[in-house]
C-alpha cells in the first residue's frame, strides 16, 4: 500500500465514527483554542496598558512637595509646601538628564460659553506640558512663553469640553467662554486623548498659562512656593533613575538638606509602575497559555485512550488485512495517519475558535486584538506533536498483532 492508499483508509475509519472523531478531538480543540485565545488576549492587554502608561507620557518623572508633620501626624505628600518656581527653573535649567519640566495646578470650576455650561477641570502649566505630556493640537495652537509672561487669559480646551459647550465635531478656536467670571479665548483643541489610568478623561479638560491661573483661578497665593506637581521628563538616553537621582540632589541641596535628613519632597517613576503592571500581565497569560498546554497534553491522552479502544475493535480487521498481505508498517502508518488527523483537524478547529473568542473578548473589553501567527503555528505543531507521540504506542500494538490471533479474535 503506498501513502495515499493509507491515508485514505485511515479518514475512512475515522468518519465511520464521525462522533467519537469528534470527541476523541475535543481536548485538542479546547487546547489550541484556549492557547491561541490567551495569547492574543495577554498580548492585547499589555498594549492596552501600555497604551494607558504611553497617554500619560514618556520617561515620566512626578515631583510632589513633602508632608506636613504635626505631633507624630504626617499629612502625606504634597501637604507641605515646599517645591518653588525656581526649583522648577533650576531642574529645567542645571539638569542634563532632565529633557523638559512642568508644572501641573489644577482646579475644578463651572465654564460657560454663550448659551451652555460645563463642570471641569483647569489646568495651570507651561507651554512645556504639551511636550512631556505628550498633548497634541488638533486645531488652533498651544499657548506660549509670551502667553504665560503676560498673563494672557487665552485657553486650550478638550474635545470633551467642547462637545459639552458647542457639540461634536465644532471647531472653538476663537471663540470666549468664561472661567470662573473671568473670560478667555480659545487659542487652539487638543487632539483626543483617551483615559488616564484611573479613568479620569484627558478631554474633560482646560490647560491655561500659569500666571493667569495664578492671578485669576487660585483661591489663595502662595508666593514663592509651587502648588500642585511638577512633570518632569526624563531624557531619553539617560534614563528615568538617572533623572531622579539628579533632581533629587540638587533639590536636597537647594533646601539644604543634612546628610540625615528626610527628603522634603517626592518623586514618583511612572516608567516603574507600568512596568510592574506589564510584568503581572506577562505573568497571567504565562499562566493562562501554560493551563492551555495542559489541556493540549490531557487531549492527546484522550487520543490514544480512543486509539486503543479502536485497536481493540478492529482487531479482527486487523488481521485480515496482515493475512492479505498488509505489512506491520502499513498498519503502523495507517494508525499513525489517525492519530495525526485527529489531532491537525482539532488543532485547525481550535485555532478558528481560538481566534473568534479572541476577537470576541477584545471588543468587549475594547482591547486590541493582536495575533501572532507564530503562535499559530506553534499551537498547531505542538498538536500533531502530541497526535503522533499519543498515537504511537496503540499504534505499535495494532502492527505487532499476530494474525492468527487477530483472525480468532471475537
Amino acid at each position: 500500500m503506498n501513502v495515499l492508499e493509507t491515508m485514505s483508509l485511515a479518514m475512512r475509519s475515522l468518519l465511520r465514527s464521525k462522533m467519537r472523531s469528534f470527541l476523541t478531538a475535543l481536548g485538542i480543540i479546547i487546547g489550541v483554542g484556549a492557547v491561541i485565545a490567551m495569547v492574543a488576549i495577554g498580548d492585547g492587554a499589555r498594549a492596552s496598558v501600555q497604551k494607558v502608561f504611553d497617554s500619560m507620557g514618556t520617561n515620566l518623572l512626578i515631583l510632589r512637595s513633602g508632608s506636613t508633620n504635626s505631633g507624630g501626624a504626617r499629612g502625606g505628600s504634597g501637604s507641605q509646601p515646599t517645591l518653588t518656581w525656581d526649583d522648577l527653573e533650576a531642574i529645567r535649567t542645571q539638569v542634563p538628564s532632565v529633557r523638559a519640566a512642568a508644572p501641573e495646578m489644577r482646579t475644578s470650576s463651572q465654564v460657560f460659553s454663550e448659551d451652555q455650561n460645563w463642570s471641569t477641570s483647569v489646568t495651570g502649566t507651561t507651554p512645556d506640558f504639551f511636550d512631556v505630556r505628550g498633548w497634541t493640537i488638533a486645531t488652533g495652537r498651544r499657548f506660549t512663553e509670551a502667553d504665560v509672561e503676560a498673563g494672557a487669559k487665552v485657553a486650550v480646551i478638550g474635545q470633551t469640553v467642547v462637545e459639552m459647550l458647542y457639540g461634536a465635531g465644532f471647531d472653538p478656536v476663537g471663540q470666549v467662554i468664561r472661567i470662573n467670571k473671568t473670560p478667555f479665548t480659545i487659542v487652539g483643541m487638543t487632539a483626543r486623548k483617551g483615559q488616564s489610568p484611573m479613568g479620569q478623561d484627558y478631554d474633560d479638560s482646560i490647560l491655561v498659562p500659569a500666571t493667569t491661573f495664578q492671578r485669576q483661578l487660585q483661591s489663595q497665593s502662595l508666593g514663592k512656593y509651587l502648588t500642585g506637581i511638577i512633570y518632569v521628563q526624563a531624557d531619553a538616553t539617560a534614563g528615568t533613575a538617572k533623572a531622579r537621582q539628579d533632581v533629587s540632589a540638587l533639590l536636597r541641596e537647594r533646601h539644604r538638606l543634612g546628610e540625615n535628613a528626610d527628603d522634603d519632597f517626592d518623586v514618583r517613576d511612572l516608567s516603574e509602575l507600568a512596568n510592574s503592571r506589564q510584568q503581572s500581565t506577562e505573568t497571567l497569560s504565562l499562566l493562562l497559555a501554560s493551563i492551555a498546554a495542559v489541556s493540549l497534553v490531557v487531549g492527546g491522552i484522550g487520543i490514544m485512550n480512543i486509539m486503543l479502544v479502536s485497536v481493540t475493535e478492529r482487531t479482527r480487521e486487523i488481521g485480515v488485512r496482515v493475512a492479505v498481505g498488509a505489512r506491520p508498517r502499513d498498519i503502523l502508518a495507517q494508525f499513525l495517519i489517525e492519530a495525526l488527523a485527529l489531532a491537525l483537524l482539532g488543532g485547525l478547529i481550535g485555532a478558528a475558535v481560538g481566534l473568534g473568542v479572541a476577537r470576541f473578548l477584545a471588543t468587549q473589553f475594547q482591547w486590541p486584538l493582536l495575533v501572532r501567527p507564530d503562535v499559530i503555528f506553534i499551537a498547531l505543531g505542538f498538536s500533531a506533536l502530541v497526535g503522533v507521540g499519543f498515537g504511537l504506542y496503540p499504534a505499535r500494538k495494532a502492527s505487532q498483532l499476530d494474525p492468527i490471533d487477530a483472525l480468532r479474535y471475537e
